[in-house]
C-alpha cells in the first residue's frame, strides 16, 4: 500500500454538512509524484512504450487534460495526463503524438477515472481516446452530498492532501512546457484512483452508488453535442442589442473574428474582446475613424484591423430588412419560467408545486437539484404535461428527456402528485 493510499484508509471521510473532527488535521502538502515528474512522450516510439506500460498494467486509469483556453482557439488537449497501477504515470504531448487512438483501444476496457468527465472527454475523443465506461469523481462527489466538489478540495476533504494548484489557467500549448507545469499536471492524477475508491465507498454507505453508475454510463454513451446554432448570439452583452441591424453588426463582426481566431491559432477574445463588438453594434459607426473612437477600437489598433471591422460593420449596414437576423432564437421547449403567469397561470402553479417537491427531496437526499433531475426537464414536463398525470405516465415524459432511471424512480411519484394538485386548493 502506498503512502497516499495508506492516508485515503486513514482519514475519515467527512460528508457536506457534516462537522470536522476537532481539531481536524491540516492536510498535507503533496508536492511531488511518487516516481517523480514523468518524461514527456512526444515521439511516435516513447508513445509505443507507454501503450505497453499501460497495456499490461491493473485496474482504473486516471485519466485528465489541460487545454489552452483562453490562449488557443477551439478546445483541443495541449497534455494528457494517465496513471495506472503497474505503469505509473505518462505524460503525453497530444502536438507531438496526435493521434492516441492505439492509447485509447489499450485501456479501452478499463474503467477510466476523470474528475468532471464532459469537460475533458470532448478533447480526448478527438485524439482518437473514447472511454467504454467511466467514474468522474467530480459527479461522485455531488452526488455524494461535498458541498465543494472541485478537485483539490476533494482530495483535501476525502482524503486529507493539499494539492498545488497554481498552475491550471496557464498557456498549456507553451514549449516546452516548464517543470513546474510538469510537476503539477502529473500531480493531478496522483490520487485520482485513491480518491475514486474512496468515494465509492462513501457512495455504497449511502445508497447512491447504483445512481452513480447509471450517471457514469450515460456520460459515457452520450454523442458528441451537435454544433451550436447561432453561437454569435451568445455574444457577451448581447441582451444590450435590441435592434435586427445591430444584431446583424453582431454576426458579422463574430463571424470576421472567429476566422480570424481560427487563422492565427488565438483565442477569439484576444483578436477582438466582446465587449468592442457590442459597442460597434449599439454604435453603426459610418467609418473606420468612428470605429476607431469606441471602446475596444483603441489606438493601439492598426489601420489595417480597423478597415477589416469596418468592413463587416458595413456588410451588416447594407443588409436588406430580409436578410437581418430575428430578434431571439426559436424557442426549442416551453417560454422563460418569469413568463408563465402571464401566458399560463395554471402551469405556472403546476411548476411552482413541483419545484417546491423537488427541493424537498433533494435536500432530504443530500444532493444538489439539477443532479435529481435538471430544471429544464421539470419545465417541459410541466409545460407539457400528459394528459393524466399517473405515475407511469410522467415516469414515460421523464425518460423520454433523458433523466436515468434511479432519476425516475425518485421523482416520478412526487411529480405526479404536484402535476394533480388543484392551484386553488388551500
Amino acid at each position: 500500500m502506498t503512502d497516499a493510499q495508506k492516508t485515503a484508509a486513514d482519514t475519515t471521510l467527512r460528508a457536506a454538512g457534516e462537522s470536522p473532527p476537532d481539531p481536524r488535521p491540516a492536510p498535507v502538502p503533496l508536492l511531488e509524484p511518487r516516481e517523480g515528474i514523468p518524461p514527456v512522450t512526444a515521439t511516435e516510439e516513447a508513445l509505443a512504450e507507454v501503450v505497453a506500460a499501460f497495456a499490461a498494467g491493473t485496474g482504473p486509469v486516471a485519466v485528465d487534460a489541460e487545454r489552452a483556453s483562453g490562449y488557443r482557439y477551439g478546445q483541443r488537449a495541449y497534455l494528457v495526463q494517465l496513471r495506472r497501477e503497474g505503469a505509473g504515470s505518462a505524460l503525453i504531448d497530444p502536438v507531438g503524438c496526435p493521434d492516441l487512438s492505439a492509447l485509447g483501444e489499450a485501456i479501452g476496457d478499463a474503467e477510466w477515472v476523470l474528475h468532471a468527465a464532459t469537460q475533458d472527454l470532448p478533447c480526448l475523443r478527438d485524439i482518437g481516446m473514447v472511454p467504454s465506461r467511466l467514474f468522474d469523481t467530480e459527479l461522485a462527489g455531488r452526488l455524494a452530498g461535498f458541498a465543494r466538489v472541485g478537485l483539490g478540495a476533494m482530495v483535501e476533504n476525502v482524503l486529507g492532501f493539499a494539492l498545488e494548484k497554481g498552475h491550471s489557467a496557464v498557456d498549456w500549448s507553451t514549449r516546452p512546457l516548464p517543470e513546474p507545469w510538469l510537476r503539477y499536471a502529473a500531480l493531478d492524477v496522483e490520487l485520482l484512483v485513491d480518491l475514486r475508491d474512496a468515494l465509492e465507498e462513501e457512495l455504497e454507505q449511502q445508497g447512491k452508488l447504483e445512481w452513480a453508475r447509471q450517471e457514469f454510463a450515460a456520460i459515457a454513451a452520450a454523442p458528441p453535442p451537435p454544433p451550436r446554432k447561432d453561437p454569435w448570439r451568445r455574444t457577451s452583452g448581447m441582451h444590450k442589442v435590441r435592434r435586427r441591424r445591430q444584431m446583424a453588426v453582431v454576426r458579422e463582426l463574430w463571424t470576421a473574428r472567429d476566422e480570424v481566431a481560427q487563422r492565427r491559432d488565438v483565442s477569439p477574445g484576444k483578436v477582438l474582446s466582446d465587449s468592442a463588438i457590442v459597442e460597434a453594434a449599439l454604435s453603426l459607426p459610418p467609418n473606420s475613424h468612428a470605429l476607431a473612437g469606441l471602446p475596444g477600437f483603441g489606438h493601439r489598433m492598426g489601420r489595417r484591423q480597423l478597415e477589416q471591422w469596418q468592413a463587416a460593420v458595413d456588410r451588416a449596414r447594407a443588409l436588406s430588412e430580409s436578410e437581418l437576423p430575428q430578434p431571439g432564437q426559436p424557442l426549442n421547449g416551453p417560454p422563460p419560467p418569469r413568463s408563465w403567469a402571464d401566458k399560463d397561470p395554471v402551469a405556472a402553479a403546476r411548476l411552482s408545486a413541483a419545484r417546491a417537491a423537488v427541493t424537498a427531496l433533494a435536500e432530504q437526499l443530500n444532493l444538489p437539484q439539477e443532479n435529481l433531475i435538471t430544471p429544464d426537464t421539470v419545465r417541459r414536463l410541466c409545460w407539457e404535461p400528459p394528459a393524466a398525470p399517473t405515475e407511469e405516465s410522467v415516469a414515460a415524459v421523464l425518460a423520454g428527456h433523458g433523466a436515468r432511471r434511479w432519476q425516475i424512480e425518485q421523482v416520478a411519484p412526487l411529480l405526479a402528485e404536484a402535476l394533480r394538485a388543484d392551484p386553488d386548493a388551500g
